[in-house]
């Protein structure tokens, strides 16, 4: 089946934590996220999601895991036919939530995030570290138990990168664990956390 790219990697993320995945470029870090995201399968081993082993879950409530884990992709993934507002909005729509219900939410988080006056702007109109916070949002509106950021700050500037980093340490200490895979050095000498180092398919833990 080819080379693996992680090899015998074995860690758990607690509950309310805060860590940095890091490691060189092509080490495997995106491959990590997908498989706790659950759109990778490992081709051996156990994965083990808020206590349930995947690969004895079905269809339906590997969905309803998926639905409390909240996730920044490098590329945004917006809908560059909605709004802002709309894009932090989906996810809720997609539950079936009335929107009388769930617009005051949205339109604080949006603030929050610097985008107040922003939101009712296009993603193709909107500037990178924009549509990174606006990435930012939708993955926080459902209150997930554990995010994950994927290169959350790889296309803004320096100061807006620190202003993200702000972001997640806030979330994180509402009760949600985060993890953010990342290749900058500086980012993660800004904040005392746990580290997770992928090189030549394993892993090192350094809390």
């Amino acid at each position: 089946m080819g080379s693996e790219i992680l090899h015998d990697v074995s860690f758990t993320i607690a509950p309310h934590s805060f860590q940095f995945l890091t490691g060189p470029s092509g080490a495997g870090k995106t491959t990590l996220l997908r498989l706790i995201l659950m759109s990778l399968k490992p081709t051996r081993g156990v994965i083990r999601l808020f206590g349930a082993d995947v690969s004895r879950l079905s269809g339906d409530v590997i969905t309803a895991l998926r639905r409390r884990t909240g996730v920044v992709f490098q590329d945004f993934r917006l809908l560059d036919h909605l709004t802002a507002y709309e894009n932090v909005s989906l996810p809720l729509r997609v539950k079936g939530v009335e929107e009388s219900r769930y617009r005051p939410e949205v339109v604080e988080l949006l603030r929050w995030v610097g985008l107040g006056d922003r939101m009712h702007l296009m993603p193709p109109v909107l500037s990178g570290g924009e549509k990174q916070r606006c990435a930012i949002a939708r993955a926080l509106i459902t209150r997930p138990e554990l995010l994950l950021a994927d290169e959350p700050t790889g296309n803004v500037d320096p100061s807006l990168a620190r202003r993200l980093i702000r972001l997640f340490i806030e979330l994180h200490r509402s009760g949600t664990a985060v993890v953010i895979a990342t290749h900058d050095l500086t980012l993660m000498d800004q904040v005392e956390a746990r580290r997770m180092v992928l090189g030549e398919g394993h892993l090192h833990v350094f809390d």
